[in-house]
Order: C-alpha cells, then sequence, then structure tokens
C-alpha cells in the first residue's frame, strides 16, 4: 500500500477535533500533538469512518420497497441499516458481474440464516484463478478478497459492463465481518480454495488448496459484524430488504436462475419481476394496471405504468439496483414524457399548460441497463452518472411501444390531474397552513377547537340545507359547540370524478369544503399523523332520509374517494342518520330509521293499529326537542363508515364513473331482480339501520341504499307496461279519479291538488307540464288522451310548446279515460303509502296496453326507453284474436289523424313519410310532414334554406305559401320547372325531407313485479299484457262474487236477528251488551260479514307478498264482538232512514208530517219521542198510528225468500201514544 490521502491506499491523517468524555475528566493540561494529529491505517480509517465506504452504519428508518410474500413488492417503511444492506449488495453484484464473464453461467444460490447470523452467495460461473500472483506472492483469490484496493476493474480502457469498479467491493464486506470464508473451484487450473478471514479481516486463516476435476463455482460466506451495526440480530426488515435484492438479481439478469434458502424464485425475466410492483394494484377506474414493456436490444429493457405516487423508477445498472436512478434513467423516461405531451396536448380542452415533470409525476418506469464502465457519485453506487454518449448503446423505444403507453391509463390521469391544477393552487392559497379561524365562508358555525390542538377531535356536520342546520344546532346544545361545526350544503355537490376542470374551478361548494376542514389537494393522508394538519379530524353527514338524501351521501364519499383515498381507511366519514317513522302509545315509543324496518315491525305488532304514527320526511319534521334527544343519543345516531378494502372502492367507482356505465346496468338489473325473488317469496326489503347498527361499509351503503336513488330515477323515468304511465302521471290519473270532477278545473290548480292528495315531492312546473302532456291531442302525441284539453294546450305548429299557462287552461278526466281505467278494478290494485298517506297504486290495470296507445319515452339510469303509438283499434283487434286463441297480428306504428305513411324497414325499424304532390310544372303541395315533425320547425330548417340558399348552393325554390290549420299541413311551394324536374329525379320526399326513421329497438318497460324488461317486439307487450289483464278479470269476478256473497250473509243476518226476536227465540230486553255479544256468539250468529270480509282482505294483502297474487275468497270470515252491536244498531238505523227522516223533510207534493224526532234507545230498548202538530197527530190517529209510522207488515212463509228487513222491524217493534 503506498501512503496517500484517505481513499488512495496509503496511511490517513486524522485531526481529531473532538474531545471524549475521559479527555474533559483530565486536567486541563494542554494536549499533546501527538495526541491531535493521528496516522490511521486503511483499515482503521474503512472501521473509524465507515460512512465514507458503505454508508451510515446506524439504524434509518424510511421508504422503502421491500419483498412481502402475499403482495409481492411493497412499498413500506422499515428500519434498517444502509453499512449493513450495502456489504451485502457488494457480494451479490460481484456474483451477478461473473455472468458478464462467464456467458454460460446459469444459477446463483443465496442463503440467509438469521439465526446464525450467516449470509452465503454462490455462483456457477467461472471460478477465480487459483494460482500465485507473482508480483504479491499470494494466491489471486486470497489477494482479492483480502487485501484493499485490488480489482479486476481497474482498466478503463477495457469496456465492462460489470457492477465493480473502485476495488474496495468484497473486501468491505470482509472488514464488517466477525467471520468471512471465500470458496471457489477453478476448472482451468484444477484446483479449489478456501480461506477464512475473522475480526473484521484483522485475522486470516491459512488458505486449503484442493485438487478439483468438477465444475467452476464461487461461494462467499459470511457473517456481519452486528455490533457495529448496532444491532443484535438480522431482523425482519433487513430479511425483506435483501429479500427483494435477490429478486432484484432474478430479475435484472437475464438467463440466470435464482435460488433463496434453497428455493427457486419464480422470476422469469425483467418483465416477470415488474409484476411484482404492479400484483393486484387497480387504476382509479377499478381496472387492473397495465405494463407496457419492451426489449429494445441485449443491453436494455423497459417497462412502464402508470404511478400511484408521483414518478417512481426502479432501475439497474449491471445489476446494481440505483435507488436514486441516475442518467439510464433520464435518458428513458425523457423519450416517453416527451411523446405523451404530445398526446395531452391534443386532450388537455381544459387548456391548462403542462410540463415535463408534471406528466413525469405520473409515470412509474422500470429500466435494466447493462452500460459499459458506469461511474457513480459515491461508493454505494444508488446514482448513475455516466454521461449518455459513453454508455456504449443506445435505448430508442419503438413506436408500438409509444401507442401502448398512450393508452395504458397514464394518458388519462394526467388529464384528471390537469383538472385539478388550478383547484390546487387555490388550495395552497386557503389551506396549507391550519388556520384557528377562517372567515368568509357563509353560514358556517365553526367548532370553537378547530383549527387548534384539538382539530383532530372536532366533528364537521355537513346538512342538507338551512333547515336541517337548525336541527343540528338545536342538538349541539345538549353536547356543547367546542367540538362540532356545521355547514349547510347547498343541493347536491358535484360528481368531481366526471366533472371539467372549469366546473371544479367554480364550485363554491367544493372550495368552501376544502377550506374548511383544510384539506390539500393530492395529499396523502395514509399516516395517522397527517391528520393533525386538518382542521377537522371527521365529517359528518347530516341528510334526510330519503333517496335524494342518499345521493348527497353518495356524491360526499364519491369527492373524497377520488381525491383523498386514505381518508376513508381512517373512518374519517360518518352519518347522523334520524328516525324515517316514529310509532308511539301511551309512554312508549319506537323509532324506525328505514320504512323496511318498519314495515317487518308492523307484521310482529298485531296491535299496531293502536300506536300513533308519525312519518317524517325530512329532516325539518323533527323538533327541537327530539333534535336534542337525538344528539342525547349519539351512539344510536352517529354511524360510522367503515372501509373493508378494494371492493369498497370498486363500489364507489361503480356507482359514480363515467366508464361503469354497462357495468351499473348489470348492477341495477341484479338488484331488480334481486328485488322481484324478495316480493315473490315474501321476503323483507333490505335494510341497514338496525337497533345494533353502528358501523357501516362503503359497499353496503353502496349496493343497499345509495342504489335506490339509482333505480328511483328509472323508476321516475320508464313507463309500466301495465298501465303505460310514470309516476307523475299516475298521480294526476288518481287525483282526477280521486276528485272525480264534474266541472273543469285549472291546470294549475290542480297542480296543487295533486301534490297534495298524492305525496308529489317534485318541481311544480314539472308536475304541471305532465298535466298538459296528458291532455294534448294534436298529431304526433296521444292517441287517446286521458284528459280534456280544455283551453290552448298545444299543437303540432310548435309540438306542444306553445301552449298556454296553466293559469289559463282547464282540464278534467276524459270520459274515455273512465272505461279505460275501470273503478271496479280499484278493489284489486296495491295502493302505495307516503307519510302514512294512501296514494296512487303501484300501477293501475287498463283494458287494453296504454303503453301501445300513446307510445312512451324515456331515459333512466343505464337504459332509455322508446316506443311508437299504435292504433287501439289494431289493439283491440289483436286481444279478442288472444281471447280465441289466435296470435296476434304484426302491427304497424299508427298516430292519430296522421295522413302519411309507415313502411317496415326490418325489425322494429321503420321509414315516415309526409305528403308531397306537383300541383303544376312550377308548383309542390306539402300536405303532411313526417311524425313528430312540427310545422315551425320544418319551415325554418328546410324551407327557409332552400329559399335563402347559401354561399356555394344556389336557392332551389323561388316562394313558398302557408295555408295551415292548427290541426293540418300545408305548404305550397314554387319552383323553376328545371329545379322541380331535378328534385322529382332524385325523389320528393328526399328533396324535401319528408322522410324520417322511426327506430324501437329500446323497448325497456317495469313489468307489473316492478322490474326494468326489454321487450323484443310489440307483440310481446301486448301477450305480457294480455296474461296479466286476463289474470285481473278472474280476480275481479272472485272480488264480487265474495263482495256480494258477504252482503248476502249481512242481509240474511239481520234477517235471522228479527224472525228470531219475533219468534221469542232471542230475548234482548234488559241484557248488558256483553251478555247480548255472548248470546249472539253461541248462536253462531257472524259479525257484519261485510267488514269482516274486508278486513280478511286487508290480512290477504299485507300478508302476501304480492296481493296481486292473492286468492280472494269469501268464505274466511269470522265473528268480531266488537261489531255485535251492528245487527241491533242496523234496525234503529233502517227505520230511522226510511221512516221517520222522510215524514220529517217531506216531498215536493207532500209536506212533512212531524216537526222533530229524539232517540233515547239503550243496547236493549227502542224508544223515539216524535214531535208534531196536533192537527197531524189527530190524522195519524184517525189513519192508524201503525199504519202511519209504518209499525206493521205481513208475513207470509210460503217461500224460502227471506222478508226484508224492515217489514220484520214494522212486526217487532210497538210505539206508545204521547201526548201532543
Amino acid at each position: 500500500m503506498s501512503n496517500g490521502a484517505a481513499g488512495s491506499g496509503g496511511l490517513t491523517w486524522v485531526v481529531n477535533a473532538g474531545r471524549s468524555e475521559a479527555v474533559k475528566k483530565e486536567s486541563s493540561k494542554k494536549m499533546s500533538v501527538e495526541r491531535i494529529y493521528q496516522k490511521k491505517t486503511q483499515l482503521e480509517h474503512i472501521l473509524l469512518r465507515p460512512d465514507t465506504y458503505i454508508g451510515s452504519v446506524e439504524p434509518v428508518t424510511q421508504q422503502m420497497w421491500v419483498f412481502d410474500e402475499e403482495i409481492g413488492m411493497n412499498l413500506r417503511e422499515i428500519t434498517f441499516v444502509p453499512g449493513l444492506y450495502k456489504i451485502f449488495d457488494e457480494i451479490l453484484v460481484n456474483a451477478a458481474d461473473n455472468k458478464q464473464r462467464d456467458k454460460n453461467m446459469s444459477t446463483i444460490k443465496i442463503t440467509i440464516d438469521p439465526e446464525s447470523n450467516t449470509i452465503a452467495v454462490w455462483n456457477n460461473g467461472k471460478g477465480i484463478p487459483v494460482v500465485e500472483h507473482k508480483d504479491e506472492k499470494m494466491f489471486v483469490p486470497a489477494l482479492i478478497f483480502g487485501h484493499l484496493l485490488t480489482s479486476s476493474n481497474y482498466n478503463d480502457n477495457e469496456k465492462k459492463v460489470t457492477g465493480g469498479r473502485n476495488g474496495y467491493g468484497a473486501k468491505l464486506c470482509n472488514i464488517f465481518s466477525t467471520k468471512f470464508t471465500v470458496e471457489t473451484a477453478c476448472k482451468e487450473y484444477k484446483l479449489s480454495f478456501k480461506q477464512t478471514w475473522q475480526d473484521n479481516m484483522g485475522k486470516t486463516s491459512e488458505a486449503k488448496i484442493k485438487k478439483f476435476d468438477g465444475e467452476d463455482y464461487t461461494c462467499v460466506t459470511f457473517q456481519p459484524d452486528l455490533a457495529k451495526f448496532k444491532m443484535e440480530k438480522l431482523d425482519k426488515d433487513i430479511v425483506a430488504l435483501l429479500t427483494r435484492r435477490a429478486y432484484d438479481v432474478a430479475g435484472s439478469c437475464r438467463g440466470v436462475k435464482v435460488m433463496l434458502n434453497g428455493k427457486k424464485l419464480p422470476v422469469n425475466g425483467f418483465r416477470s419481476y415488474v409484476d411484482l410492483y404492479v400484483k393486484d394494484k387497480l387504476d382509479e377506474t377499478g381496472v387492473a394496471l397495465k405494463v407496457v414493456n419492451e426489449t429494445v436490444n441485449e443491453r436494455w429493457e423497459v417497462c412502464l405504468t402508470m404511478s400511484e405516487k408521483g414518478f417512481q423508477q426502479i432501475s439497474f445498472v449491471n445489476s446494481i439496483a440505483t435507488t436514486k436512478g441516475g442518467r439510464h434513467v433520464d435518458y428513458v423516461v425523457d423519450q416517453i414524457v416527451a411523446k405523451l405531451i404530445e398526446v395531452v396536448k391534443k386532450k388537455n380542452k381544459a387548456g391548462v399548460s403542462v410540463k415535463p415533470f408534471q406528466v413525469k409525476n405520473h409515470v412509474s418506469v422500470f429500466v435494466n441497463a447493462l452500460i459499459e464502465n458506469p461511474t457513480f457519485d459515491s461508493q454505494t453506487k444508488e446514482n448513475m452518472t455516466l454521461q449518455t454518449k459513453s454508455f456504449g448503446s443506445k435505448c430508442t423505444l419503438s413506436e408500438k411501444f409509444i401507442r401502448a403507453a398512450t393508452n395504458c391509463g397514464i394518458v388519462e390521469s394526467i388529464l384528471n390531474w390537469v383538472k385539478f391544477k388550478a383547484q390546487t393552487q387555490l388550495n395552497k392559497k386557503c389551506s396549507s397552513v391550519k388556520h384557528s379561524k377562517i372567515k368568509g365562508i357563509p353560514k358556517l358555525d365553526d367548532a370553537n377547537d378547530a383549527g387548534g390542538k384539538h382539530s383532530s377531535e372536532c366533528t364537521l356536520i355537513l346538512t342538507e340545507g338551512d333547515s336541517a342546520k337548525s336541527l343540528a344546532v338545536s342538538g349541539l346544545g345538549v353536547i356543547g359547540r367546542d367540538r362540532y361545526g356545521v355547514f349547510p350544503l347547498r343541493g347536491k355537490m358535484l360528481n368531481v370524478r366526471e366533472a371539467t376542470h372549469k366546473q371544479i374551478m367554480e364550485n363554491a361548494e367544493i372550495n368552501n369544503i376544502i377550506k374548511i376542514v383544510g384539506l390539500q389537494y393530492k395529499k396523502s393522508y395514509d399516516d395517522p399523523e397527517s391528520l393533525k394538519s386538518l382542521r377537522y379530524g371527521k365529517i359528518m353527514i347530516m341528510t334526510d332520509q330519503d333517496q335524494d338524501g342518499s345521493h348527497i351521501k353518495g356524491l360526499l364519499i364519491n369527492f373524497f374517494h377520488h381525491n383523498w383515498p386514505s381518508l376513508l381507511k381512517h373512518t374519517f366519514l360518518e352519518e347522523f342518520i334520524t328516525p324515517i317513522v316514529k310509532a308511539s302509545k301511551n309512554k312508549q315509543e319506537v323509532s324506525f330509521y328505514s320504512i323496511p324496518e318498519f314495515d317487518e315491525w308492523k307484521k310482529h305488532t298485531e296491535n299496531y293499529k293502536t300506536w300513533h304514527i308519525k312519518y317524517y320526511k325530512g329532516l325539518g319534521t323533527s323538533t327541537s326537542k327530539e333534535a336534542k334527544e337525538y344528539f342525547a343519543d349519539m351512539e344510536r345516531h352517529r354511524i360510522m363508515f367503515k372501509y373493508n378494502g378494494t371492493e369498497d372502492d370498486a363500489a364507489i367507482t361503480l356507482a359514480f364513473s363515467k366508464k361503469k356505465t354497462d357495468d351499473r346496468k348489470e348492477w341495477l338489473t341484479n338488484f331488480m331482480e334481486d328485488r322481484r325473488q324478495r316480493r315473490m317469496h315474501g321476503l323483507p326489503e333490505q335494510f341497514l339501520y338496525g337497533t345494533s347498527t353502528r358501523h357501516l361499509s362503503y359497499n353496503d351503503f353502496i349496493n343497499k341504499e345509495l342504489i335506490l336513488f339509482s333505480n328511483s330515477d328509472n323508476e321516475r323515468s320508464i313507463p309500466s307496461l301495465v298501465d303505460g304511465l310514470k309516476p307523475g302521471q299516475r298521480k294526476v290519473l288518481f287525483t282526477c279519479m280521486k276528485r272525480n270532477d264534474k266541472r273543469e278545473v285549472k291546470v294549475a290548480q290542480l297542480a296543487g291538488s295533486v301534490a297534495e292528495m298524492s305525496a308529489y315531492h317534485h318541481g311544480e312546473q314539472a308536475l304541471m307540464m305532465t298535466i298538459v302532456n296528458l291532455a294534448q291531442n294534436f298529431v304526433g302525441s296521444n292517441n287517446i288522451n286521458i284528459l280534456q284539453p280544455l283551453g290552448q294546450f298545444g299543437t303540432r305548429i310548435n309540438g306542444g310548446k306553445d301552449a298556454a299557462s296553466p293559469r289559463y287552461i282547464f282540464t278534467m278526466l276524459s270520459p274515455l279515460a273512465k272505461l279505460l281505467f275501470p273503478a271496479v278494478d280499484s278493489s284489486l290494485l296495491k295502493f302505495l303509502y307516503d307519510d302514512n298517506q294512501k296514494v296512487e297504486p303501484e300501477w293501475y290495470i287498463p283494458i287494453i296496453p296504454m303503453v301501445l296507445v300513446n307510445g312512451a319515452e324515456g331515459i333512466g339510469t343505464g337504459w332509455a326507453c322508446k316506443i311508437s303509438n299504435y292504433d287501439p283499434r289494431e289493439i283491440v283487434n289483436n286481444i279478442n284474436r288472444m281471447l280465441n286463441h289466435q296470435d296476434p297480428l304484426p302491427m304497424l306504428p299508427r298516430y292519430k289523424n296522421f295522413k302519411g305513411a309507415i313502411h317496415e324497414l326490418g325489425q322494429n325499424q321503420y321509414l315516415v313519410s309526409g305528403e308531397v304532390s306537383v300541383l303544376d310544372k312550377n308548383t309542390v303541395e306539402i300536405t303532411e310532414l313526417p311524425v313528430r315533425t312540427w310545422t315551425q320547425a320544418y319551415k325554418e330548417s328546410v324551407l327557409e334554406p332552400m329559399l335563402q340558399g347559401t354561399d356555394k348552393t344556389p336557392p332551389l325554390i323561388s316562394d313558398y305559401k302557408e295555408y295551415h290549420t292548427d290541426t293540418t299541413v300545408k305548404f305550397v311551394v314554387r319552383m323553376t320547372e328545371e329545379k322541380l324536374a331535378q328534385a322529382e329525379a332524385a325523389g320528393l320526399h328526399k328533396v324535401f325531407k319528408l322522410q324520417s326513421s322511426l327506430t324501437c329497438n329500446s323497448m325497456v318497460l317495469f313489468d307489473h313485479m316492478g322490474c326494468l324488461k326489454r321487450y323484443e317486439s310489440v307483440q310481446d307487450i301486448l301477450k305480457e299484457f294480455f296474461e296479466l289483464r286476463l289474470h285481473y278479470y278472474k280476480l275481479r269476478k272472485d272480488w264480487l262474487v265474495g263482495s256480494l256473497g258477504a252482503e248476502a250473509a249481512k242481509l240474511s243476518n239481520q234477517a235471522r236477528f228479527v224472525l228470531e226476536k219475533i219468534e221469542g227465540k232471542i230475548s234482548i230486553e234488559n241484557k248488558s251488551k256483553r251478555d247480548l255479544i255472548r248470546m249472539l256468539v253461541q248462536r253462531g250468529y257472524e259479525s257484519d260479514p261485510v267488514a269482516a270480509w274486508n278486513k280478511a282482505q286487508e290480512k290477504v294483502c299485507e300478508d302476501t307478498a304480492m296481493c296481486i297474487y292473492a286468492s280472494v275468497k269469501a268464505g274466511s270470515l269470522y265473528w268480531n264482538a266488537g261489531d255485535a252491536r251492528n245487527a241491533i244498531f242496523f234496525l234503529f238505523q233502517a227505520y230511522k232512514e226510511s221512516v221517520l227522516e222522510p215524514m220529517l223533510q217531506g216531498t215536493d207534493k207532500t209536506p212533512p208530517l212531524i216537526s222533530d224526532y229524539k232517540e233515547y234507545h239503550t243496547d236493549t230498548t227502542v224508544k223515539f219521542v216524535v214531535r208534531m202538530t196536533e192537527e197531524k197527530l189527530a190524522q195519524a190517529e184517525a189513519a192508524g198510528l201503525h199504519k202511519v209510522f209504518k209499525l206493521q207488515s205481513s208475513l207470509t212463509c210460503n217461500s224460502m225468500v227471506r222478508p226484508s228487513p224492515l217489514k220484520l222491524l214494522n212486526q217487532a217493534v210497538m210505539i206508545s201514544h204521547l201526548d201532543t
């Protein structure tokens, strides 16, 4: 070794600037020059200042990629000693380097034994020459492993692609080991070599040289000096890190099989190795990350995927893990970024400038390179610094790779980021610092401790509107305002997952929430400590317990999941639930948080009708007292959202991602099928908020609560097959039938009545337009309008948009509507309840399929519906054919008063043609337009351009005149003879745009079970309606038989009672009601059979899952003691109504006979006191009081026909002659 400065290999001068504790205790004598200036050997210098050579020997904690058996490569926080990691790496890279010297090398074996603190690295490449070095007088293996600054890599003129360079390498491992053994065998020299060093290369054993005739190999076994690394054993973190390096070599060293602790690593090349990093990882749409890869040449391999957290690179130079990258990584990434920017600029509609480093942040790149004589910025070799021109090879990525790179999700990720760029800047201005007080946010009631040292314990309550805020503020009176803030939301939040950059920038709601909470875009809140940077530690969502409230909750969840998914893992979000129904009786009160839960309670509570039921439509229904009760029982009403992993992520993405449209359709289909099965089997609906519910997964919320909102959108937009009506239209029909107006009513007034009588909860204007549409009868609207258009309800001139204001037009139920929807069917329908109010039925059951008569259109969530109008006469004819067991005939669409033609082009495809004719050589007449081509629109979009012409096209017509009415069309068009001839040759219908296509491939309707169903043909719709309607005729018959049977039983009951009283078989005098009832029961009397039958029908509908399939029978009647009085008092009532009331009122021809009467009956006696003039009484006595007061009748028993109860009453009752 020569003398020189540290690192040159000679002795080293060290200035000991510090003083040890022992020196401090010495007397203050002046230190000698010899103690200040010391000379160390190279070995002593390495041990004294190890960080210069192998990095720190102190434990450090940082994020590192390590291998995990379950998830593959895992970037996590570990504690390790960089120096120990480095000495292992030196030995491992030496083994990998041997592949470059010997192309036949095929295996590297690595053993890591924490128990014995032993690490071994073996390879079957060319062995080290077992020969004596003539200059150094020692064997070569002993020279290169036991003496510093010895290397085979000092010739820089030789181009090598190995990892070794400076001559320290394996010697450093020897120096920092308590035991270090080298074994090698050289086939060339037919010798094997083994030597051991101990005590940090301080002691050397004799080399063992043996004859050898096997295959070459080299094995290095060492025991790290754990004391120098301040360790007691090889812990799990360091083992995981060293294991990752074994996988690194398996992936980066081509053609080499790597064994770890006797097992072959499952890595077959670099592409296979990259899969360990992307295993089971999904992009923001829930799709597995795509990896783009290319083997450019023998020296370059590149893989690319989308980054989850900023720019990430995993790179290797000659099997060295360059954890900090270097110029080889820049060389590759610059090419990729340049191409990505070109694509992003074309797709970036937000107009925000995108710079290369911003694109780079969305990239994860993997580079495996062989570079000639690489240079690094330190002995730890983490950053490669060699100039690109000296690499010794080129890496030019192909066009195929670039195309794949632009389609692997990175471009979409960049574009999403672009949307938030300006928002991020705004966020930094208002929320980058945690403020204790914030200003400028209207209606915010900030928690007193928000932004302070207790901010993580604070909860922000987001309410649905101002009234809900008032409720929350009332409730906070119980628990205090220090840790709770309240902020009201204005309507529904933006779906940030699909919003444009401009929409988000201009959305005050989003900006306010970010500022209130102290959020920072793109910041990860994985670490629980990071939550302390927020002004609030939790957000509690407080909305109405309805479907719109669920949607608001879902949008808020989507907002946080899209921007800060890590927050969802910390139970950051909660909801505050309030009762939707309360049942109370005496001092007992039961609260229900979902309608299915309430329905279940009713089923198991026989006397539930004796309870007082109160429905809570929204938070505004609750009183301040109730608010305090809610907040006093916070445990019951506070529900935490609990994160359950990827299934929650997938559920949220499914509900709100634009890319999941088809998946949402399947989602809703499965929901409706499940609901169908539940109804058919009498199973209860699912509900979330049971008495024991304290937390809720996002997956359950999406699939059991939010789905109801998505389904309701379809229910509002797509009609039912049964009645052809949407819920809003059905509510109008229900109200009109209930009002049964004999006179016309203003549309605006009817709208108010609909809202009141059918619990309509949406916009008043939309409801009035629904009423107008139901009354329209112009061409292209309804074939049969169920409301009468009494006023200007719109015409074909403007397609109904020319209707007068609802304040000025009148309507009433059409006479045909009463025939189409028979009132006798109402007893068979399943009526709905809203806020305990009976409203419209689930559907009406008309006598013909109105969905075909008037057609249908609607766009819902995932589905759209379009059905043409058909001729009611053809429909009736087909129904008659089916009644005669014949198949229905095909039908073409028909529109009332349409004079044009409709021709079938294919399955559910039609050509609709207007009418045009030639009057003379210069004139054509247009007398009909295609269906739903409105007169005014046709004139403006077709005839006017033909008249005016354009810069490139001369005018086609010279003039036109109009002769329309509100119901007919007539244009007389003049043009030159030449132009007319050309038009005829091309086809007048085509030239004048009098043909349009009509496609009905989306015949989607709700069936009678409430499930969406696609129908392939009109005949399928007709057949399904026919079967249901036929079944309901049977039900109607059964119902009428049962009803009339109950009425007959009631009359028989009454007649029997009167007969037995006359015959003396029963006595009612001087008996209490209880005794009388007992007597009637014993004698086999039925209670009021009609009331009992009606009650039985209610029971059938309650107990049957689908009451439309209930058997309606009249025999299941029973005695109800409470109704026994009907058998007695019916007689009194009948006499009063049929005899005394007419006497009191008189008629047009007969003056009143009596002036007044009073009743003094008991449950066992009859007593009427009748007042009349003295003259009238004298006349009655003369005629006979029994006869005048109809207290006599004959009883004939020559037939089995029962006499009327009134006649029997006349024989049973006597009257006293009172004074005048």
